[in-house]
């Protein structure tokens, strides 16, 4: 829960004749008010009664906490209580739609929970000796084969553990390969509508970033690639379906031109659900590719993790793969550990393990559930559904690249003009609706953007559903109704905050208050 202090927190029903209905409690119906954990803490409270231990002999060589810990204590049923408040306050896919555009948050199968945790792959330990773990490493491999069928691609690097981690091995593949024909490249191209890690990757790879502009369709100015191509460029950034939900047409010529002056492309591909099965990025030309699992193939993802980044790679950039990978023999499955012999062109270790080995399980689970077809409708299904949102919403918000999209669907605010409502007031009463947001703002080459992917996942009844909710909330905005939405949500567990002063004045650490005798101060994100 975020801290009280500066600023209203009490919830506010409203009934029929809008009149606000506060409670005493602050409860609203089942949706219960739940004070940050040290608010409840009660000095002598604890959850277990143990008797005092017999005096042993400290091994902590002086080491001693001399200070209390500063923790509440509290009764287990609080703690039960509290943290079981908080995840009802959760919104998460298991709930309802989540249209988050370039985020592909996609219904999970729980058959690949329940496979990802089996007895023998659930508990196993990174550091088993290899005999041990034969039928994990064949999860790994088998995995492996898919991703470069899938993808038209000959090597794959399976340890990078998220998306922006699989840039990193990318470019530092890149960095690789250029340092061993002895050149020292210094800049990396990247379009303006790009994910904003392309760009943090190259600066923290040592390259120095220069954006490419966007047409007026959308997709990158090919004029002005060619124009900043030259012999110190070590490759391009670029991902496809771009961020305005785009197929970049120009892709193989883009590939083209970058090989010719040495360097190398980098697809970002975050976006791969659009094309699963339909287009093999190594036939576009395409020389490192991160892959989402946790976004394509089925994972619970978002609050930080856990995630997966696999890299496919092509002939040029495979030999500087980073170590552990998997190699299969006569005798079996087998790590390579380190950037030695067959792997002396590594760049060595990205991390201490070989990945994350739940993520590989629910992935090959949802691969080999579908089958090389179901792969194939994923796409088709993705696509079809953020045409029928973008059609549907065509007559209520203005589409800035006019024309067919591929998975996500990207409005502008032009239609809110002088209606008083922006972007981020529209998110505010869709809250209200009982719907996750969309991403807002983003891509940066639209204006006040509104970016929607259904994904496949989701049925017509629930599209038509949230189309009709937006048209509701559109015709609300335009028809004058603008303080509704500047003061929503009215309906959340929290009203409106103050975004711009969180961001600037960050309250991070619960102080206690003036008067009390608690000893008890630290993070409130712990709570």
């Amino acid at each position: 829960m975020l801290n009280n202090k500066g600023r209203p927190t009490q919830p506010v029903a409203v009934d029929d004749t809008d009149t606000p209905i506060e409670t005493y409690t602050g409860n609203k119906g089942l949706e219960l008010e739940s004070p940050l954990i040290f608010e409840q803490g009660v000095p002598g409270r604890v959850g277990v009664d143990m008797a005092e231990p017999k005096s042993v002999k400290s091994r902590l060589g002086g080491l001693d906490r001399k200070n209390p810990i500063g923790m509440p204590d509290l009764s287990e049923p609080q703690v039960l209580r509290h943290f079981v408040r908080l995840s009802r306050q959760n919104y998460a896919i298991d709930a309802g739609f989540y249209p988050l555009g370039s985020c592909t948050m996609k219904h999970n199968p729980r058959i690949n929970e329940k496979v990802a945790r089996l007895v023998g792959l659930g508990d196993l330990h990174p550091m088993q000796p290899t005999s041990t773990v034969q039928g994990a490493l064949e999860i790994i491999d088998s995995l492996a084969h898919w991703l470069k069928t899938i993808t038209g691609m000959p090597a794959v690097a399976m340890s990078p553990a998220a998306g922006a981690h699989g840039e990193l091995c990318g470019v530092m593949a890149i960095r690789a390969a250029h340092e061993a024909k002895g050149e020292a490249r210094t800049r990396i191209l990247v379009p303006e509508s790009a994910h904003g890690t392309n760009p943090a990757t190259a600066a923290l790879c040592g390259y120095k970033v220069e954006a490419v502009p966007a047409r007026k369709d959308g997709r990158m100015d090919l004029d002005a690639f060619a124009d900043k191509l030259g012999p110190d460029v070590a490759g391009v950034m670029l991902t496809n379906p771009n961020t305005c939900g785009l197929f970049e047409t120009d892709v193989k010529k883009i590939a083209d031109m970058v090989h010719e002056i040495g360097g190398y492309f980098y697809c970002d591909g975050a976006n791969l659900n659009a094309i699963l099965g339909r287009v093999r990025p190594g036939d576009l030309g395409v020389d490192a590719m991160h892959i989402n699992l946790h976004k394509t193939f089925s994972t619970p993802h978002g609050g930080g993790g856990p995630g997966s980044g696999p890299v496919v790679l092509s002939d040029a950039l495979a030999p500087f793969a980073p170590v552990p990978f998997v190699t299969h023999g006569k005798d079996g499955f087998a790590l390579v550990e380190q950037a030695e012999g067959a792997a002396e062109k590594s760049f060595g270790r990205m991390k201490g393990f070989h990945g994350q080995m739940g993520m590989f399980i629910r992935a090959l689970a949802y691969m080999q559930s579908h089958g090389a077809d179901g792969l194939r409708q994923i796409a088709e299904d993705a696509v079809l559904n953020a045409n029928y949102v973008r059609v549907g919403l065509q007559d209520k918000l203005h589409s800035p690249f006019p024309g067919i999209c591929m998975h996500e669907a990207l409005f502008d605010d032009s239609t809110l003009k002088g209606t008083g409502v922006s972007t981020l007031d529209l998110a505010k009463a869709m809250i209200d609706e009982g719907y996750h947001p969309m991403t807002m703002y983003f891509p940066l080459v639209v204006h006040g953007a509104m970016l929607i992917e259904p994904t496949e996942s989701e049925s017509r009844q629930t599209l038509d559903q949230f189309i009709g909710t937006m048209g509701h909330l559109l015709d609300k905005a335009k028809a004058g109704e603008a303080d509704a939405f500047l003061s929503a949500p009215h309906f959340a567990p929290r009203r409106r905050l103050d975004e711009t002063g969180a961001a600037r004045n960050p309250v991070l650490r619960w102080t206690e208050p003036e008067g009390t005798n608690s000893e008890n101060e630290t993070l409130s994100a712990a709570s």
